[in-house]
């Protein structure tokens, strides 16, 4: 017997960096199709998807800013637009699997994605349309982190999944200390206490408020993100 979602409806965290692949800058169209499939997979189980992605592949705005000296706001608003780039990739893909897509952002540009509205985002999921919100919140200083809590709780999503290049939160960098062990279950308040920096802090605090979980998993294994929504022991929970 094959077993069912345990979560009906949830949002996808990806980073800009989930998208290079095996590049160290741009989008890897390989990585993208990869993660289209993989996101066609859950969506035939009946799974409302959204989707917030990154920008990190292209432009970081807080370190660009310290790097060259950018105003802040003026680097986060490149940044926004970076994650246009990868949203507009990423729906391509889907759509070549097809995927109805819709890419939504805070940052109104009419002539290559719609603008934000929770009604409408509402109606493409019930539709079975995976939405892809690009341009995080819309302000500079906050993070795409923050824009995934957000709109995952005005979408009503049961989960958020966190997707990275680790199996999980670690009690230090596992790429660095070997001595690092892997968390399978973390409550938000260990989170912000310890600085584990699953998301950041404000992320963090939205979810807590709203009782929303977080499961961190590794994206470079195929099949994770159909395990994680199948409710199998992968990655850590955040709850």
């Amino acid at each position: 017997m094959s077993k069912k979602p345990i979560y009906k409806k949830i949002l996808l965290k990806l980073s800009g960096e989930a998208l290079l692949g095996k590049g160290e800058h741009g989008i890897d169209v390989e990585m993208c199709i990869s993660l289209a499939e993989q996101i066609k997979e859950v969506r035939d189980l009946g799974v409302k998807i959204a989707l917030v992605v990154g920008g990190g592949n292209i432009f970081r705005g807080q370190m660009e800013s310290k790097r060259f000296g950018l105003d802040r706001s003026v680097a986060d608003y490149m940044g926004m637009l970076a994650t246009v780039l990868n949203g507009l990739a990423l729906q391509n893909a889907l759509e070549r699997c097809d995927v109805q897509t819709r890419v939504m952002t805070a940052i109104s540009m009419a002539a290559i994605a719609e603008p934000y509205i929770r009604r409408r985002a509402v109606r493409h999921l019930e539709k079975g349309r995976v939405i892809i919100f690009v341009a995080g919140t819309g302000n500079p200083y906050f993070t795409t982190d923050t824009a995934a809590a957000l709109r995952a709780k005005e979408i009503d999503a049961d989960v958020i999944l966190k997707a990275t290049k680790v199996d999980g939160v670690y009690t230090a960098d596992p790429m660095k200390d070997k001595s690092a062990k892997r968390f399978e279950s973390l409550k938000f308040i260990d989170v912000l206490r310890k600085d584990l920096r699953v998301m950041d802090a404000t992320a963090i605090s939205m979810c807590m408020d709203n009782n929303l979980p977080i499961v961190v998993f590794d994206l470079l294994k195929k099949g994770n993100i159909k395990k994680a929504v199948l409710g199998e022991k992968i990655g850590t929970v955040v709850h």
